[in-house]
């Protein structure tokens, strides 16, 4: 730290208890002067002889015949003045970084300038002001503290507007010529711990971060905080993430983390005045800082209350960076009147903002996962309506999910927590869902799944059937060294096994109070797990028996008896059936 001494003589002041201040002479002192609750007793002359005000006061004293002084609202209190008084005397003053700036503004109020007498305090201050503090990267920050409580004196004699503009040019000169000291302790990367080591000095150079300056500026009031990154964004010099990592480290620093701190009587101004402040310092580029930090300051704007434009101007942004969130950064608290645990809402207006259209493949497909995770987070909610499941599942387009996997884990938990949902309702929710988009392991769940409605069930046998149908056709036909003729006669085995199974599907009638029905079907399942069929549960199996009955005709139960398989009727009964046609019918056309 910088500092400065003047005057030469020895420290001649003393103190009478806490409130008087008197100066070890031989003459008596012929002045009292009283700043705050102090009260100071000195002689007329020296003060006389380097403060115009005071020539002033005493003057005005002498014609009230009175001896006493008392100085209202003085800048810097009693410490500011007996640094002055002590400079009149000769004293030996040293000025440094933390009380240079009410000295100034003390001898400011006492009016000690050039015209009173040569070399005055003002001139040496600022003499030391502009050869010293301002050209120390610490020194800047720290006098820029004090000016707070100086104001407006520090304002109007312009030295918060210069430690401003000393500190903002610092931040926008080539890290490489950084040759001060600085804060630095966020994630020390391996060429930050290079400062610590304290090996050479070129590599130390070399490893100057670009954002090296935030952490010292975080130290800052809001108010002075927002005057500097104005400075360095006028600079023109700094990237806008470097800036984007300014807000997000300051939002860290002062923003507490709970939220009853945050809502308490107490702070909630604070807060939002600080967050109102950090929105309106977010650089022009809405690519800079991350989509996880903006959320962040949405989450806050949503519990102490913020306006709404600035509300709005975060909304754009968060839309604009979706795709780089996660569904942790989703899980906005809800506010009253909302009765649901999160902010459901914020998140379709969000959504609705983004330009889908615009995205490029793989950030689409990033919000479709998101939105999946975050519907299975919020599906967990009681209070969470029918509607507002669906209309945000709507809102990303089919190309944004091609698996369905996700969005059927959300459906299943939905219908988990809200088993008070009628018939029309769960069909509504599970037509979200296309069965033909679910891969195997998510089919299996789905095909024994008792929550979903039973043609829902359905349609994944059917489709699991079809899919495995054709994969095996596909292997055969590439493993085949037959002729075209028994191609197309595979093919058309194939089609007609399908129509075969659509119009059997189109006959099954859901009747869940028929007991004629559940003897029927009851009476199947226990025919098909004598044969193996028990991979698949009670229900599944009665619906797999009416779409591919077994045992109708001799030569198709033996074919399925003697094909050797363990698995469960819904991948071995047709497949089988159908090899044991098509390779009869292949050994007939090479034996002709």
């Amino acid at each position: 730290m910088k500092f400065m001494k003047l005057g030469s003589k020895p420290d001649a002041f003393l103190a009478d208890g806490k409130s008087v201040r008197y100066i070890s002479a031989e003459l008596a002192a012929d002045i009292a002067i009283s700043v705050g609750e102090v009260k100071f007793c000195l002689h007329k002359f020296p003060l006389l002889s380097k403060s115009y005000r005071m020539q002033k006061l005493v003057l005005k004293a002498n014609g009230e015949n009175s001896d006493e002084i008392n100085l209202v609202d003085f800048p810097g209190g009693p410490k500011a003045f007996e640094i002055c008084a002590k400079f009149c005397y000769g004293m030996t003053v040293t000025l440094n970084a933390y009380n240079v700036v009410a000295a100034r503004c003390a001898a400011e109020y006492l009016e000690m300038t050039e015209d009173v007498d040569r070399g005055n305090l003002i001139f040496k201050i600022e003499v030391f002001l502009n050869s010293s503090i301002f050209r120390s990267w610490k020194d800047s920050i720290i006098v820029l503290q004090t000016t707070r409580s100086l104001l407006p004196w520090s304002d109007d004699l312009k030295v918060v507007g210069r430690c401003i503009d000393s500190i903002a040019s610092k931040t926008s000169i080539d890290p490489g010529n950084v040759n001060w000291s600085y804060t630095h302790n966020r994630k020390l990367a391996s060429a930050d711990r290079v400062l610590e080591e304290g090996i050479k000095f070129q590599e130390r150079m070399e490893s100057v971060p670009k954002d090296w300056w935030i952490e010292d500026l975080c130290e800052l009031d809001i108010d002075l905080f927002k005057r500097v990154i104005v400075a360095v964004k006028s600079k023109g010099r700094m990237d806008a993430n470097v800036i984007g990592e300014a807000l997000r480290t300051y939002a860290v620093r002062w923003l507490p983390d709970s939220v009853d701190a945050l809502v308490s009587d107490a702070n909630q101004f604070r807060n939002k005045s600080l967050l109102e402040t950090l929105i309106a310092l977010l650089p022009s580029d809405v690519n800079s800082g991350s989509c996880s930090f903006l959320l962040k300051l949405l989450k806050v704007a949503t519990l102490v209350g913020t306006d709404g434009l600035a509300r709005e101007q975060l909304v754009k942004r968060v839309s604009l960076k979706l795709h780089e969130a996660s569904v942790i950064d989703l899980l906005i608290p809800s506010w009253a009147p909302q009765s649901t645990k999160y902010d459901v809402e914020l998140v379709k207006i969000t959504k609705l903002e983004t330009g889908m259209i615009l995205l490029e493949h793989n950030s689409l497909l990033n919000v479709g996962k998101l939105i999946d995770g975050y519907l299975v987070e919020i599906a967990h909610d009681p209070n969470l309506s029918l509607s507002s499941f669906i209309e945000l599942s709507q809102s990303i387009p089919d190309s944004a999910r091609p698996i369905h996997d996700t969005l059927y884990r959300a459906i299943d938990v939905y219908l988990k927590e809200h088993q008070g949902l009628t018939k029309s309702e769960r069909k509504r929710i599970c037509g979200l869902m296309d069965v033909k988009k679910l891969t195997m392991e998510a089919s299996i769940h789905a095909a024994q799944n008792e929550r979903l409605p039973l043609r829902v069930v359905v349609q994944v046998l059917y489709f699991e059937q079809v899919r495995g149908a054709q994969a095996l056709t596909s292997t055969q036909r590439d493993t085949s060294c037959s002729t075209t003729n028994t191609d197309e006669e595979s093919d058309k085995m194939t089609v007609e096994s399908c129509r075969k199974l659509e119009k059997q599907m189109s006959r099954i009638k859901i009747e869940d109070g028929d007991a004629r029905k559940k003897g029927k079907l009851a009476k199947k399942a226990s025919r098909n797990s004598r044969s193996g069929a028990q991979l698949l549960p009670s229900r599944s199996r009665r619906i797999f028996d009416r779409l591919w009955p077994v045992g109708k005709g001799h030569g198709e139960h033996k074919s399925s008896e003697t094909s050797g398989s363990s698995q469960s009727p819904t991948s071995v009964v047709p497949a089988d059936t159908k090899s044991s046609r098509s390779s009869t019918r292949r050994r007939r056309h090479s034996i002709s």
